[in-house]
This record gives structure tokens, sequence and C-alpha cells, in this order.
């Protein structure tokens, strides 16, 4: 099999995951910024990726995947292709609160989790 060497092919891939990327970030509400500091990078990170001028690493896909609440073959396509979503499913709902908990503060995820434990103990 002889793969293509110029950037014809992969330019046009590497577009559509940063449209992509861009996509379900803004359908989140989350900025650029929020989510590079939420995936533990530089500021920039996710604003390099959707300009192009920088591409993840498998691992790094993989926890935007996480930080989006999807996961990789939803990224590309599944439930989520057509910009809707499938919500209350249990997965996407506990992806959804891991990625939320993460960008609060200690004080705030304190207070989340006496709420949480209220609502376990009301059972």
């Amino acid at each position: 099999m002889h793969m293509d060497t110029d950037n014809g092919s992969c330019g046009n891939y590497e577009r559509q995951f940063s449209d992509r990327l861009r996509f379900l970030r803004n359908r989140k509400r989350i900025s650029a910024r929020e989510m590079s500091i939420a995936l533990g990078q530089n500021v920039n990170y996710v604003n390099l990726i959707e300009n192009g001028k920088r591409t993840p690493s498998l691992r790094g896909f993989f926890s935007i995947c996480d930080c989006l609440g999807c996961a990789p073959q939803d990224f590309f396509g599944g439930e989520e292709a057509d910009g809707t979503e499938e919500r209350g499913e249990p997965e996407n709902v506990q992806r959804e609160l891991s990625v939320a908990v993460r960008q609060l503060t200690e004080e705030q995820s304190r207070a989340v989790l006496r709420m949480l434990r209220s609502f376990i103990g009301a059972q």
C-alpha cells in the first residue's frame, strides 16, 4: 500500500479534527483556555490544535475526549455527529460530572460532595 507523504489528505483530516474539536468544545460552552488548563496543558494548547499548528498525541486525544465527555468513536461522528446529543445515559452523565468537578475550586468541590452525600443518604 502506497502512503501519500504530501500533506494533502492528511491536511484535510487535520482540518476536520480541528473543526470537530472546536464544535464539540463550543457546544460544551468551555473556552479553549479553560479546556487547555483542564487538560493540564499550556493555556494555548487547544487553540494551537484548533488552528492546525499542533496535533495531539493519542494519549492527548483520549484526554480531550474525557474532557469533552465523549468516547473516541463519538468524537469522530458517533452519536454526536449531527450536533445532537443523547442526554441522560449514565456513562455520559458520569463523564460530564467528572469534567465539571475538575474545574471546581476546593471549596466548591466540598459543597458538591456534601450535596451528593445528602442525595445518597436520601435513597
